[in-house]
């Protein structure tokens, strides 16, 4: 009973000394290597060091980074030191404090994506940022037309068609060519624009979680913009996949998740407007908590995960400490490394091409003739069950389902080859 007694009152000094900060905190001091200086996604040592940061399960090869990626190590002890603060502290933290800690993650969030803190607003995903930002788009008239492609997100193609009833728009969907190259994506999208001169509204996805295909967002923004039309844009897959700013890509609106490649706490995203365009997105169902000059009033989630959104600033921490320049390279030389074994096996077809401006990490595959959604789940199981490979079926695709892979920053080579080679098995090119 004494023993309990001290721990009680150990755990609650801990707590007490936790109280005394009430924001995140990000890593002071370097925990990393330094930075390769050449071909930084294939150095071993460095790699390995931040496989290091991860605890993860050695018992299956999850390639199915792309469902969310999982807290390295620092953030996951930020998140619950977070989480101990909160609910120690509870009520009277959330009532006097909180708003200022929220608004304060904001920050650092900006900066990094090049903008104005007063443009981003967080979210619990880029599902929820996207819905905010196709519902609340003002700008339709009835007999105007929307378009989306077959690549682009169920959640968003579902709120694409809810325009139909809402705002009395004509609603059109068209295929990406498959095999794509980039000049075939940018002639489906300008033949689909021409196809339908009362566009005013396209949904675009930065890199598709179908298929890995990344868009050449720019061009196609530009090619919208000629013809009077706006452009919202999934990131849900981009952004910290690969290195930008919102500035590269000339869109107005985006929605983010944080929680995938950034590595954040499961359940957090952001929504991005541009400050000259925030009274074309409707405020939220008549939002009054925040002004209608102010981005934040176009998204109300309710009570969020507050230790999630606090741990924000550490996750951002870590992954510049990684390098987001060597994070892209990484996914990159992973997804070449598996992709130039593949393509050495009958029957298995690669949907993305190689051109480095259409792909990063994520790349789907088909094995010939076995397209639809049992053949595909099928083949998932048996990499699962008999590998111990985690893969995923896509559907959505207009020339059947595929098998996405999408590694983590833990994923090594080793993993590759054996996902390769139970590859080679489920596709009949070696014998199990």
């Amino acid at each position: 009973m004494q023993a309990l007694e001290t721990n009680r009152r150990a755990l609650l000094l801990g707590l007490g000394a936790a109280a005394l900060m009430t924001q995140a905190r990000p890593a002071s001091a370097r925990t990393l290597p330094a930075l390769p200086t050449a071909n930084i996604g294939a150095d071993t040592s460095y790699w390995t060091a931040v496989r290091n940061l991860y605890s993860v399960t050695p018992d299956m090869v999850n390639l199915e980074n792309g469902y969310w990626g999982i807290m390295a190590e620092p953030v996951k002890a930020e998140y619950k030191r977070l989480t101990d603060f909160v609910n120690f502290e509870n009520t009277v933290y959330a009532r006097t404090k909180i708003g200022k800690d929220l608004d304060d993650v904001r920050t650092p969030l900006a900066a990094f994506l090049g903008v104005a803190r007063e443009e981003i607003a967080l979210s619990r995903g880029a599902t929820e940022a996207l819905q905010a930002l196709i519902s609340g788009y003002n700008k339709l008239k009835p007999g105007d037309t929307v378009l989306y492609a077959d690549l682009d997100y169920d959640s968003m193609q579902y709120a694409m068609n809810w325009l139909k009833g809402r705002r009395s728009v004509d609603v059109v969907k068209f295929a990406i060519p498959e095999p794509a190259t980039r000049q075939a994506v940018l002639d489906a999208y300008d033949g689909a624009l021409k196809a339908n001169p009362k566009t005013k509204l396209l949904l675009l996805t930065h890199i598709s979680h179908r298929t890995g295909l990344m868009m050449p967002v720019k061009e196609l923004a530009a090619m919208a913009r000629a013809r009077g039309v706006d452009v919202i844009l999934d990131a849900a897959h981009s952004w910290g996949q690969v290195d930008f700013q919102a500035k590269d890509l000339g869109v107005d609106f985006i929605g983010f998740n944080l929680h995938k490649w950034i590595g954040a706490p499961l359940g957090v995203g952001m929504i991005y407007i541009n400050k000259d365009r925030l009274a074309d997105i409707d405020s939220y169902m008549g939002d009054e908590d925040f002004k209608a000059d102010d981005v934040r009033s176009r998204l109300h989630t309710g009570t969020p995960n507050f230790a999630a959104q606090l741990a924000v600033p550490t996750a951002l921490a870590l992954h510049q400490e990684i390098g987001p320049q060597a994070k892209e390279a990484r996914y990159r030389h992973l997804r070449n490394y598996w992709v130039s074994k593949a393509r050495e096996l009958k029957g298995v077809e690669i949907q993305t091409p190689d051109d480095p401006s259409m792909v990063a990490g994520i790349t789907s595959f088909a094995l010939t003739g076995k397209r639809t959604a049992a053949e595909t789940n099928a083949i998932v199981a048996s990499l699962r069950d008999q590998h111990k490979v985690m893969t995923v079926r896509r559907g959505g695709v207009a020339k059947g389902d595929t098998i996405r892979i999408s590694p983590a920053p833990y994923i090594m080579e080793a993993d590759l080859d054996r996902f390769v080679a139970a590859l080679a098995v489920v596709s009949g090119n070696r014998a199990g």
